[in-house]
């Protein structure tokens, strides 16, 4: 299970108890909304606080994996690199060599 939806449960079943036990609570009625009301503030500058941090988490993902992505196609840029530059030489090895085919030198490598 994903550890921002753990998270997200754990803080909605916590301010549903307290929301429950400040309606059950024996005091006022405008004790209890304002009791209400500084509660929900709480639970939701905590949800935006979490929320933060998971955006903030997978952006730094987003950024790791995108920087592998770019160093992986550099890396196959190279060996694609360095493949045409084998096999021109062979080209021009093979046209020198009349005696030898470019089939022949590519199966001895």
């Amino acid at each position: 299970m994903n550890s921002g939806k753990v998270i997200l449960g754990i803080v909605a079943g916590a301010a549903a108890g307290a929301a429950l036990g400040i309606l059950f609570a024996p005091k006022k009625g405008i004790k209890t909304r304002n009791k209400i009301s500084k509660a929900a503030m709480n639970y939701t500058d905590g949800l935006k606080t979490k929320f933060s941090d998971l955006v903030d988490d997978i952006s730094e993902r987003f950024t790791s994996v995108k920087e592998d992505a770019l160093a992986l196609t550099e890396k196959g840029k190279l060996k694609y690199q360095d493949a045409k530059r084998e096999a021109k030489a062979l080209y021009e090895d093979s046209k020198k060599d009349g005696k030898t085919s470019l089939n022949d030198k590519l199966s001895v490598q």
